[in-house]
């Protein structure tokens, strides 16, 4: 069990265990079109690159005003929902890749980062 991570939901959409499901269905997804060959960690890692950049490009003209008016309206909600999931789907399937737990990974990150930049008051 992660440090200080009761065994729980980590929010509405999903469990931990969501994780693990899905790395299990990107895994199937790669091979069932033969794709491992091609799914090296370079070759993800520019994958996923391509992918934030395709978020990025979403948003990069926009203030935030015009953002957070035309997340309301839904079509931005909608692409960003998509540019996000291909990012998520890289990430997952890299750390895979690599033999990351991307989960352990993060919580790590965040202790680090709570060391790094304490809270000021």
């Amino acid at each position: 069990m992660r440090r200080g991570v009761e065994a729980q939901p980590m929010d509405s959409v999903g469990s931990m265990d969501s994780v693990a499901g899905l790395r299990s269905r990107l895994r199937e997804f790669a091979a069932a079109r033969d794709w491992e060959q091609y799914h090296t960690p370079r070759n993800l890692a520019m994958a996923l690159s391509g992918e934030a950049g395709e978020l990025i490009a979403e948003l990069q003209w926009l203030d935030d005003d015009r953002i957070k008016a035309a997340l309301a309206e839904g079509p931005l909600r909608e692409r960003l929902a998509d540019e996000a999931a291909d990012v998520l789907l890289y990430l997952v399937r890299l750390a895979d890749v690599c033999g990351i737990d991307v989960i352990d990974a993060a919580y790590a990150k965040i202790e680090r980062n709570e060391t790094r930049f304490p809270p000021t008051v």
